[in-house]
């Protein structure tokens, strides 16, 4: 038995489009203690939001915790659950098949904080009753429709392109003798 906190976390994601605007929120709940919090981006994508939910849940946890995550997102729970994200790292964020893996950037935070604490990762059905979940989904679509919203620098700064080893776009020139 472990003297670890316990602590529940909701979570949500949404986007306006996709990609487009988005938010996301979560919910930290404790004996005695509850929290809410919510963020958005001005142009990402949903799967972003919901990595973002749960990152940001977690990162709000001032020590190590034993952590029940609530989603409604296949994509977070079977990735982090069934441990794929975990393999993925260890393949050099690559799938199957060779395919990149997508928002590595936020998939190597949740890992992290995955590895900081016990966490057991939960799925829900969205829209389905769930009182907390419900009130993420609310949470997150109001950031989502703030004005000003930050760049989510993950999603709209282009990875560097990788130089192969013939590229070349200038010519050498070479100094006459």
């Amino acid at each position: 038995m472990t003297d670890k906190p316990i602590c529940e976390i909701y979570t949500d994601g949404c986007c306006i489009g996709n990609p487009g605007r988005g938010g996301y929120a979560a919910i930290l709940m404790s004996p005695g203690e509850r929290k809410e919090l919510s963020g958005g981006f001005r142009q990402t994508t949903n799967s972003r939001m919901e990595l973002m939910a749960a990152i940001a849940g977690l990162q709000t946890l001032q020590h190590p915790a034993r952590v029940r995550l609530y989603s409604d997102s296949r994509y977070l729970v079977d990735a982090m659950q069934r441990r794929w994200a975990k393999h993925w790292r260890d393949r050099g964020w690559r799938r199957t098949g060779k395919r990149r893996v997508e928002n590595v950037d936020l998939w190597k935070q949740l890992i992290e904080l995955d590895e900081k604490h016990e966490v057991l990762y939960v799925w829900v059905k969205g829209h389905d009753g769930c009182p907390e979940n419900e009130r993420c989904d609310t949470l997150a679509m109001q950031a989502a429709m703030q004005t000003n919203l930050p760049p989510d620098r993950g999603y709209e700064t282009p990875s560097p392109a990788i130089p192969t080893l013939f590229d070349n776009p200038q010519p050498t020139k070479r100094n006459p003798r």
